[in-house]
């Protein structure tokens, strides 16, 4: 059996580093072979084992971007296109996707094996403690055989469909598997986020951030970012960082030895 994980990276706000270190962690925390597919109209500098798929223009494109600027959230939906049924033609089995500005330090076999069939995500942070039920977008497993409805419901009604979910992919994608009863949360010690778990305020002021013993997934959502935590951080009063050593470590230290200088 082979894991497939898949990314997406549009635009040039990540260069090819992110993708070939996002390679280099997932396989070094997967005990099964991996299969790694990143989706992009800019492949250069990707490590040569990476599949590429090319970045669609999708027919419902047009309404979509029309209600996600009513949203004021301009391309915040790309990642749909990840859903499309047949997307690989020789796939077998689920997909585990990732954002780019993730941080591999744990086993992913847990992830990978949680509630079969089922579209799993961790509970989004800021929506969990409002009590709501969204996912966050960062750590996502999928099958397009199955849930194929991701992508077939915001192709037959794109407006209508980002207009519900107001502008948000991660909203769209949870709420849709909730309402057909396959969503599982991931646990939330195993995607663990950055500026609230590894370096909340104020203990960000007289400590380094910590990375919690269960965390198998860091996510860098907002400031600081990934090259930002690794120098150190001041340009926030209350996201301030003292430099991550560990975050240098598992990012770019393990990727450089595991894929060399060239792509790590």
């Amino acid at each position: 059996m082979v894991a497939n994980i898949i990314c997406i990276k549009w635009g040039t706000l990540f260069g090819p580093e992110y993708v070939n270190r996002l390679y280099s962690g997932v396989r070094r925390n997967l005990s099964l072979p991996v299969r790694f597919f990143c989706m992009t109209e800019h492949p250069d500098g990707l490590h040569p084992d990476i599949e590429v798929l090319d970045l669609p223009v999708e027919p419902y494109r047009a309404e979509m971007d029309a209600a996600l600027a009513v949203a004021n959230r301009q391309g915040a939906m790309r990642k749909t296109s990840l859903f499309r049924r047949g997307l690989v033609p020789d796939l077998d089995g689920p997909f585990l996707g990732f954002d780019l500005d993730v941080v591999i330090t744990g086993s992913l076999d847990p992830i990978w094996t949680l509630a079969p069939d089922t579209v799993a995500m961790r509970h989004d942070w800021v929506e969990a403690r409002k009590g709501r039920p969204t996912g966050h977008g960062s750590v996502f497993r999928f099958d397009p055989e199955r849930h194929g409805f991701l992508y077939d419901d915001l192709a037959a009604n794109p407006y209508q469909e980002v207009e519900k979910a107001r502008g948000s992919e991660q909203r769209y994608t949870s709420h849709k598997a909730m309402d057909r009863g396959v969503f599982t949360y991931i646990p939330g010690e195993w995607v663990v986020s950055f500026k609230y778990d590894c370096n909340p305020f104020p203990q960000n002021y007289w400590r380094d951030p910590q990375l919690p013993p269960d965390a198998r997934v860091v996510c860098f959502h907002g400031r600081p970012k990934m090259p930002e935590a690794v120098e150190g951080y001041s340009g926030s009063l209350i996201r301030r960082s003292r430099p991550c050593g560990w975050l240098k470590d598992h990012w770019i230290d393990r990727a450089r030895a595991d894929l060399g200088a060239e792509f790590g």
